[in-house]
């Protein structure tokens, strides 16, 4: 079986596939501070929970946190006796990287563009709501060309808080109306339908300049939050797909 890890900024992501299915999934909280030993047995725990801890035979690590990559390779290495493929720029890819400078993609990135091009058709831009927005955009010729890069929903909410005096903490959920008749539904409208409404426009200009409509995914926690507010619909929202193209790109490297 094979481990997947994608540390992202404010989550660990841990999935364990079965040839090609996903058997087990967590989500666990980044912590910046964790050693190698805490992090080794955390896992550890987790996996002897689900009884796989004898069955891992190799990982995948995609990591936007460089202090964290090397500390959790070592500690797959330390505590489970594996190997990890660290997903970068310089592994073999079925989409070319065409950026200008292809060092400073992250890995979640080259990630989802290697399973746009696996699981979809090209061109196409994945959506990933993180705690950054992003957009990954594969053009007709299976170039990973660049993306976009914005503020995530967490961060605009958690923005309005700390930078205002009288604006609370909210959770992200759907708005009860456009205009809202209270702050805390005017902050939710603001966020999400502004959000939305970025999306729809953006995809626009992007398809102007691929030159043809493109096959639209999306990704990451709060995608089907957005997807009920879009003038173009998404294609497909895909929950896993960091993961499965973290495993396509382990089975072109192995």
């Amino acid at each position: 079986m094979l481990l997947i890890i994608d540390i992202g900024n404010t989550n660990i992501t841990l999935g364990v596939f079965d040839n090609n299915e996903i058997v087990h999934f967590w989500r666990l909280s980044t912590e910046i501070t964790r050693t190698e030993d805490e992090y080794g047995v955390f896992i550890k725990n987790l996996l002897r929970e689900t009884n796989l801890q004898d069955k891992i035979t190799a990982a995948v690590i995609s990591s936007v946190v460089v202090q964290l990559t090397e500390r959790i390779e070592t500690a797959l290495r330390k505590y489970l006796g594996i190997n990890s493929l660290i997903i970068s720029h310089k592994i073999k890819t079925n989409v070319t990287l065409k950026t200008d400078d292809i060092s400073q993609i992250g890995a979640d990135r080259i990630a989802n563009a290697e399973a746009a091009y696996g699981l979809y058709s090209t061109p196409a831009i994945v959506v990933d709501f993180g705690t950054a927005t992003t957009f990954d955009i594969v053009n007709s010729n299976n170039e990973f060309i660049g993306g976009i890069i914005t503020a995530g929903m967490k961060i605009q909410a958690e923005s309005l808080s700390v930078k205002t005096s009288k604006l609370p903490k909210l959770n992200i959920e759907i708005p009860k109306s456009v205009i809202g008749r209270n702050t805390i539904d005017a902050m939710l409208s603001g966020i999400v339908l502004g959000h939305a409404a970025m999306i729809d426009g953006l995809i626009t200009e992007c398809e102007k300049e691929l030159g043809q409509k493109a096959v639209i995914i999306a990704t990451g926690g709060y995608s089907s939050i957005i997807s009920k507010y879009l003038k173009r619909k998404f294609d497909y929202i895909n929950p896993h797909l960091t993961l499965i193209g973290a495993k396509m790109l382990y089975e072109l490297n192995r």
